[in-house]
């Protein structure tokens, strides 16, 4: 995962006896448990990533913070991130090239924005990340102390987790296409379409095969889609069907999408009926 440089690191156990140089026998150094707590954790209900561009996803909270934290020194650092498995000792963690930004809400609590940022095409992913991730957020006060080399003892630090959780999908895509075109009244129209979805262990985009997927069908000049049958999809994420010409309109395939990839609807292939 892309990790910001880097109060995680020094936050981090073991990156904080690192940088202690305690006498022999003497416990290394770290942080005190600040006086700081968050609530109204908020993200997106689901993240899709497909094969190259970086995704960022908008995140909110609210810090409360003791009348003895300098929340709004320059040397206060506060961000959320997602991860996987138990929080005391994830196996996965994904957070945002920056910070968050907080403002000054009352004298004891900050509201503050920031970003979930993924880049697929680096490798931050693999499709056994697809799936449900828990939110933490966290804070770390330097208290004017050196960033690179701080008295721990000094520096104090804040986490908490099971804020919420959000999905990280794979991204999919959806097509259609009905012939012939223009059709005679009574005669056979045959809709295909192909699915695929993002693999973010090769990068590209392949067929997803064994799903259910949605023919619908819309008057001309209607903007209200009726489902007609479901179809599924072959092996190589192919999608193909007949049905009986009656009156022009436009078709299009709808997937609901699973717990690991997203939902998708392509554009209508609108057909001539004479």
């Amino acid at each position: 995962m892309r990790i910001r440089a880097t109060v995680a690191a020094v936050t981090g156990a073991l990156a904080l006896s690192a940088f202690a140089a305690p006498a022999a026998h003497a416990a290394p150094a770290t942080p005190y448990t600040m006086n700081v707590s968050f609530s109204n954790l908020k993200i997106a209900s689901s993240i899709k990533v497909g094969t190259t561009s970086k995704v960022s996803t908008a995140y909110s909270y609210t810090l409360t913070h003791g009348t003895d934290v300098k929340a709004t020194a320059a040397d206060f650092f506060t961000d959320a991130y997602l991860y996987r498995g138990s929080f005391a000792d994830p196996s996965a963690t994904v957070e945002g090239d920056d910070f968050a930004t907080c403002k000054v809400a009352t004298s004891t609590t900050l509201t503050c924005t920031g970003t979930i940022d993924v880049y697929p095409s680096d490798g931050d992913l693999t499709a056994a990340d697809a799936g449900k991730w828990s939110l933490a957020a966290e804070a770390t006060a330097f208290n004017g102390q050196n960033l690179s080399k701080p008295d721990l003892s000094k520096v104090g630090f804040k986490d908490q987790g099971a804020m919420g959780t959000t999905s990280l999908l794979r991204y999919s895509k959806l097509t259609t296409d009905a012939a012939p075109e223009p059709v005679k009244k009574g005669k056979t129209i045959t809709v295909t379409g192909t699915l695929t979805r993002a693999s973010w262990d090769y990068n590209k985009y392949y067929g997803y095969g064994a799903q259910s997927v949605r023919l619908q069908f819309a008057k001309k000049g209607s903007t209200t889609w009726s489902t007609l049958k479901t179809v599924k999809t072959d092996a190589n994420g192919k999608l193909k069907t007949t049905v009986t010409a009656s009156v022009d309109g436009a078709f299009r395939y709808v997937y609901a999408g699973v717990s690991t990839t997203a939902a998708v609807t392509s554009g209508g292939d609108a057909v001539d009926v004479q």
